[in-house]
């Protein structure tokens, strides 16, 4: 499904974010990537979101090649990634239930659509009773979950979680990870990217290593070994 073929990428200072990394992600898969930080991790979330550009090197999405494609060709693969972010970007305005149902408008979807699938993703997200309260109004983790919620809602092929729990504390960080899993048993591909040695540690999923951009591990039941 994903495919990284020799990817560097070299910002106009020198400095090395990526050096010739290449390795492939299956359909179904749970892959976590590993790195202190600096390592890279980021930024290969960037290339296959396309908002990065390889100095070198190819990112395979569905066999094609994720840089070479039209702007309206961007925009339909990143409605097939769903993305979850360290600081959940949720809009303070609106309810759980309303960020998640903004994410469907603009997907395009209809009214009874959104009115169905919203409070059924909030309530995968164990978040079921608090679709009515605003972000200011839940904890870090839960705003988290709605986070997972709103990028989940319109059926993904692949969840891309960047730093996820970066900013819970242990019991919150297990939960969200828990919810991560039951997506993942549920078909949808994970990418994981995190520092927490704890998370990875508890997973016993598919971990891949970056050190100062390079692939140094691919372990199939990995931990976090630096």
């Amino acid at each position: 499904m994903i495919y990284y073929d020799r990817v560097s990428k070299i910002y106009p200072d020198d400095s090395v974010a990526l050096d010739e990394v290449s390795f492939s992600v299956e359909p179904g898969e749970f892959i976590s990537i590993v790195g202190h930080s600096g390592a890279g991790k980021t930024t290969l979330v960037k290339m296959l979101l396309a908002e990065e550009k390889p100095t070198s090197g190819s990112v395979f999405f569905e066999s094609v090649n994720v840089h070479d494609i039209s702007r309206n060709a961007i925009n339909t693969l990143r409605r097939k990634i769903g993305t979850v972010f360290q600081d959940f970007k949720l809009l303070p305005q609106k309810t759980a239930y309303e960020n998640v149902a903004f994410a469907m408008e603009a997907a395009g979807r209809s009214e009874h659509e959104i009115a169905s699938d919203v409070p059924h993703v909030l309530k995968l997200v164990d978040l079921g009773e608090k679709m009515n309260n605003f972000p200011d109004e839940l904890s870090g983790g839960e705003q988290q979950r709605v986070a997972i919620a709103r990028a989940i809602v319109n059926q993904p092929d692949v969840i891309v979680a960047d730093e996820p729990t970066g900013n819970l504390d242990p019991v919150n960080t297990f939960e969200v990870v828990q919810i991560l899993k039951k997506i993942n048993d549920l078909g949808t591909t994970v990418i994981l990217t995190t520092h927490n040695k704890g998370v990875i540690d508890s997973l016993k999923k598919r971990v891949v290593t970056l050190d100062r951009g390079k692939v140094v591990r691919d372990d199939r039941e990995g931990k976090y070994i630096l």
